[in-house]
């Protein structure tokens, strides 16, 4: 396989070009995401409040992702890919904006509605992109696409904690970074609009899924087809729920497992170039405090997942989807299974562990859930997004056991979350009716 045949239809046309051009986009809510993962020990040393009542601001995050699904599924009907892409950037950069007059009022409240409003804007940019990267190819090579892009997804989810924790944990103490809350926002903001204007310009083809009108043995979904009688459909609604949920729990708590669990580390790290300023004195031994973690967060463990989503753009070519997508869930329970037995650095490096094996998760529910369904893509599209809304209620459980026992134990939450999710890798072949397992790398999208 060439790289030339990755982005070439069955007319000839080559969109290498529009592929990158939309990596932009999942760069822009990786970013988005990672800033929004370390603000929750912000608020918890701002507003004196609980881990339980910090995970409102993933509440509120997720909650823009359920409520806006169904209209962007909507929009991309009507309007087509470019004009759903354009509304959605529009919507992100109007929440960027309205972090200044957030910060001014400084409410929890306000700053929850900021989430909320740039959720909203990713809802549209997400379920318009994830789906076109599947089509501007062939579509046996629909999972390694999604996944490619993915991973630039996965360099806004480095760079979003670093940048945020800059902003969220300024050396200048808590009242100062919470006053300069709106600095990282208003520059999406502006950088967003500028994005608006280039995709406004550019040749963005709102092309037909390949075999789309032509039935095959795993099938477009025939006309009269309920999309609710597509097993494989609805269970990636449950998987994509529990992936999220599990996602989010990890991501937004990982400050509070650092600070509060990890072991104490020597004079030796605390001076090296990387933890300068990243560590605190208790008693007699030097801890790794919020700085320290948001940088941990940013370049180890965004890094991790970044690396897993090249790999796995990499494996899905020669392992079929669902059965890479069942492994890395199973993978994923053992490693929590280990962090609540709280096991010192052997279960810190199974938090770690954990990003490299979430990578592939997303994209490859996604890829599995809308295959052969056609023209009902699109619209099936919307609901795997609103399944995002799992990342909305798990954390506030994962933080109700971090509050009453410690981190190592709320891990049991995400634990039970993956095992959902590896046995709809396993099952899929069953659920979709395909004739065999590997053939969902042979047809994973459209």
């Amino acid at each position: 396989m060439t790289t030339e045949s990755l982005f070439k239809t069955a007319d000839g046309k080559s969109h290498i070009v529009t592929f990158f051009l939309m990596t932009t986009l999942f760069l822009l809510w990786g970013f988005c995401n990672g800033m929004i993962d370390v603000m929750d020990k912000h608020f918890q040393d701002y507003l004196h409040l609980s881990k339980a009542q910090s995970a409102w601001v993933q509440f509120a995050h997720y909650l823009g992702y359920f409520l806006m699904a169904l209209p962007a599924g909507l929009l991309a009907r009507r309007f087509g890919y470019k004009g759903g892409i354009i509304a959605g950037l529009l919507a992100v950069s109007l929440g960027g904006f309205w972090f200044v007059p957030a910060t001014h009022i400084g409410s929890f409240w306000a700053f929850l509605l900021g989430v909320c409003l740039i959720s909203m804007g990713l809802t549209i940019l997400e379920t318009v992109a994830n789906p076109y990267t599947t089509v501007l190819g062939p579509r046996h090579f629909a999972a390694a696409r999604i996944n490619l892009a993915q991973s630039f997804n996965g360099v806004g989810w480095i760079l979003g904690p670093i940048v945020g924790g800059a902003f969220f944990y300024s050396k200048a103490g808590t009242e100062v970074a919470h006053g300069q809350l709106y600095v990282p926002y208003v520059a999406v903001a502006v950088i967003v609009l500028v994005l608006a204007v280039v995709f406004a310009f550019a040749a963005i083809p709102d092309l037909i899924p390949e075999g789309e009108t032509t039935p095959d043995a795993a099938g477009p979904a025939k006309p009269g087809v309920s999309l609710w009688s597509q097993r494989h459909f609805t269970g990636a609604l449950v998987a994509q729920f529990g992936y999220v949920a599990a996602q989010a729990g990890i991501f937004s708590f990982f400050i509070n497992y650092v600070v509060s669990e990890v072991p104490a580390i020597s004079s030796g790290a605390v001076n090296s170039w990387f933890l300068q300023g990243g560590a605190a004195l208790r008693g007699n031994d030097y801890f790794i405090n919020e700085q320290g973690a948001s940088r941990l967060l940013g370049v180890a463990g965004f890094g991790l997942f970044l690396a897993g989503r090249f790999s796995g753009a990499i494996i899905l070519r020669k392992l079929s989807a669902p059965l890479a997508l069942g492994i890395y869930g199973a993978v994923n329970v053992v490693l929590c299974a280990l962090v609540v037995l709280k096991l010192g650095w052997i279960s810190v490096g199974a938090v770690f562990l954990s990003f490299f094996f979430m990578s592939i998760m997303f994209p490859t529910i996604f890829a599995l859930g809308i295959h052969g369904l056609g023209s009902q893509a699109k619209r099936a599209s919307a609901f795997i997004v609103m399944a995002i809304m799992g990342g909305a209620i798990m954390p506030k459980f994962m933080g109700y056991l971090g509050d009453q026992y410690n981190m190592s134990v709320s891990f049991a939450v995400p634990l039970a979350c993956f095992l959902v999710v590896a046995s709809y890798g396993f099952s899929w072949s069953r659920l979709s009716h395909t004739a065999g397992v590997h053939d969902a790398t042979v047809h994973p999208g459209h």
